[in-house]
């Protein structure tokens, strides 16, 4: 049996975060990963989304560049010459994670844990035993459990397609699902999105989903609403045809993509022996600390369900590996306030509350709302003028600004600096003593009237 300060469950990002951060502080730490180092976000998720997103800009923008006078036009896209160097650079950066926790004499074992009792694992035929244990497993996609629903593959599966579906149905609702769904059809595919209910993106500003709703449609996205699924078949020509309970059939889809959620990879890691808690939905609670309910055990990441973004899970891996193992005995992550981005075609930065929220929580009378929309300049000679919106979110008479959501060109960038003065508690004045930059779509920010 060997023996450690820190044992960590999963080699995502919150898991190597806390690996190394503890082993930087002098503890004797081993990290236990059963698939590639760096998790969902370098390997299916963030990174090859992101470079999957930049190649969809480049699409609009070869479009956008004609309009402008330039001798181009938009040509077919070498998904196979892509795929193949982005999965390099995917394998690059699995090889950067290894050598920094080599570098850092963090201890690896390759293979699927499970939990003895609270301070012992097995992984294969090596028993594992340390004084404190960090659950970073992270989460999966779902699938929904209807006849036919294999057919179809989730954004793991979207990741190793060979060659890009021609008619595509993306079922789901959230970041993921519009994030794919837009790239697909900048890069050429006709996508139909089928939403469960009325609107995507549903917990967030009513401004970003409207617009975004908005724009995807006029970029030729299908997005029908309401839809609900009761099988999948394939037709004698292999094509997919989506029926719905109601008896409405969509046909001719050579691809179907679930977007309709994740769950957490908790299953097979044998918690019932070590005595860790659930919730209803499979996530292992955590309190702000990042305590389980078993002593000396820990959770971070997606595993714990809460606000699941990469830099979250880096941000409470971190903090938790100060406070064992550096004295910071308050140091825990503010899980408020953080800021988010939809890599969506237009994207959407957002911090804070938004309006429906705010109002929830203060009422009416002490909420004040500040919108603009326009067009971005960048579109003054592009046929296709896609809609930039923001809005700020104030609060009391001192109108604190609790929200700032904005969805257009350059959204994706512009919020982390205003996510720092939401932060610091600015007022809607600080914003308007604040010199505008001028031409830019932030401007409008610090010029709302």
């Amino acid at each position: 049996m060997t023996n450690f300060d820190l044992l960590v469950i999963g080699g995502g990002s919150g898991g190597i975060a806390a690996a190394r951060r503890a082993a930087q502080h002098g503890a004797k730490v081993c990290l236990v990963e059963k698939g590639r180092l760096g998790g969902t976000c370098v390997n299916v998720g963030c990174v090859p989304k992101k470079i999957m997103w930049n190649a969809a800009v480049l699409s609009e923008h070869v479009t956008a560049a004609a309009q402008y006078g330039f001798d181009v036009s938009p040509g077919d896209f070498d998904w196979r010459g892509f795929k193949s160097k982005r999965d390099a650079y995917v394998t690059r950066l699995n090889q950067v994670y290894a050598r920094n926790l080599d570098v850092a004499a963090i201890h690896r074992v390759q293979g699927a844990a499970r939990f003895v009792d609270a301070r012992t694992v097995q992984v294969g035929d090596q028993r594992i035993e340390a004084e404190h244990v960090l659950i970073a497993t992270g989460g999966a996609p779902k699938i929904p459990d209807l006849p036919g629903a294999e057919l179809g593959f989730t954004s793991d599966g979207f990741f190793e397609l060979e060659t890009r579906p021609k008619h595509v149905a993306v079922v789901g609702a959230g970041y993921i699902a519009v994030e794919i769904a837009g790239v697909l059809n900048a890069l050429g595919s006709d996508v139909m999105l089928l939403l469960r209910r009325e609107h995507l993106l549903r917990s967030f500003d009513a401004l970003l989903r409207d617009t975004l709703m908005e724009e995807m449609s006029r970029a030729g996205v299908s997005i029908a609403s309401c839809i609900h699924l009761a099988a999948v078949e394939k037709r004698p020509d292999g094509t997919l045809c989506l029926l719905s309970s109601d008896g409405t059939e969509h046909p001719g889809f050579d691809g179907l993509l679930w977007a309709i959620g994740r769950s957490p990879a908790t299953p097979g890691l044998g918690l019932g022996s070590a005595g860790v808690e659930l919730d209803a939905e499979g996530y292992v609670v955590v309190d702000d600390f990042q305590n389980t309910n078993v002593e000396r055990v820990y959770a971070v990441g997606d595993v714990t369900g809460r606000a699941q973004l990469t830099p979250v899970a880096i941000a409470a891996g971190r903090h938790l590996a100060d406070r064992l193992f550096d004295g910071k005995t308050d140091s825990r992550l503010d899980y408020d306030c953080i800021p988010s981005v939809v890599f969506s075609h237009p994207p959407i930065g957002t911090v804070g509350l938004t309006e429906d929220e705010a109002h929830e929580l203060y009422g009416m009378d002490g909420v004040k709302v500040y919108t603009a929309s326009f067009t971005n300049m960048f579109h003054a000679l592009t046929e296709h003028k896609p809609r930039t919106a923001m809005k700020l979110v104030t609060l009391g008479p001192q109108e604190k600004v609790i929200g700032v959501h904005v969805i257009g060109l350059g959204a994706d960038e512009m919020i982390q600096g205003f996510a720092v003065a939401v932060r610091m508690g600015a007022t809607k004045a600080d914003f308007d003593r604040t010199v505008a930059i001028h031409p830019t779509a932030a401007e409008e920010l610090v010029t709302m009237r």
